[in-house]
């Protein structure tokens, strides 16, 4: 059994590298919300535990033990989510904050009956895949909205889960997973992008364009 300081450690560690392929101790302490020296002081910790290898000035990387926990934890947090957005009608965004925490203290036992329950789901209500009991997850072939060239019609996969405002804001304008977007327009120098989503033309800035992945055409 691993503390829930462990797990949320590795979790984010794990998010961190499926992003930029590694997870520094700067990025990973803004994630956690603590200072750099608790940030260091846990990862090595985790290196003493064998869940992370980490080498100084080039972040920390997931063991496979690492790796396996952190898989686990994102099946349960991505797993309740759905459950509270289907089965209780919770909006989708206020599951993130609940789904963090109830992941811990999720048996392997109520895993199974949620997975079935929702008749065995393949991604959560953002569009995050969910692991397999296996713990296996599909390659990813989506690629960032703000990489669309003007004309590019594409489909909306998936968008970040950790921020209400801004799934409330994506949810306004409609862009949400499986929704149909055509990129209009790109402003130069880092300016917004332009999409059509049903017929309705909005901006959005590069930022958040960049945060929500769109599956290939």
């Amino acid at each position: 059994m691993q503390s829930e300081a462990v797990q949320d450690y590795v979790k984010q560690i794990y998010l961190l590298q499926a992003r930029s392929g590694k997870a520094t101790t700067t990025e990973l302490a803004e994630r956690m919300g603590v200072s750099a020296a608790s940030a260091t002081a846990m990862v090595k910790k985790l290196a003493e535990m064998g869940l992370v290898e980490h080498r100084r000035y080039h972040g920390a990387q997931l063991t496979p033990a690492g790796e396996r926990i952190a898989v686990e934890v994102l099946r349960h947090h991505r797993l309740l989510e759905l459950y509270l957005t289907e089965a209780l009608g919770l909006p989708w965004d206020s599951v993130h904050v609940e789904a963090e925490r109830l992941e811990h203290v999720l048996s392997e036992e109520l895993e199974a009956a949620l997975d079935r329950a929702l008749g065995y789901p393949s991604i959560d209500p953002h569009g995050d895949p969910i692991p397999g009991p296996d713990l296996s997850l599909p390659a990813d072939t989506c690629r960032d909205l703000v990489e669309l060239e003007p004309g590019d019609a594409s489909t909306v996969s998936r968008v970040p889960d950790g921020d209400p405002e801004l799934l409330r804001y994506l949810g306004g304008l409609g862009v949400v997973p499986a929704a149909s977007v055509t990129m209009v327009e790109k402003a130069p120098f880092g300016g917004p992008v332009t999409i059509d989503v049903g017929g309705a033309r909005q901006s959005l800035g590069v930022t958040v364009a960049e945060m929500i992945k769109v599956a290939p055409a």
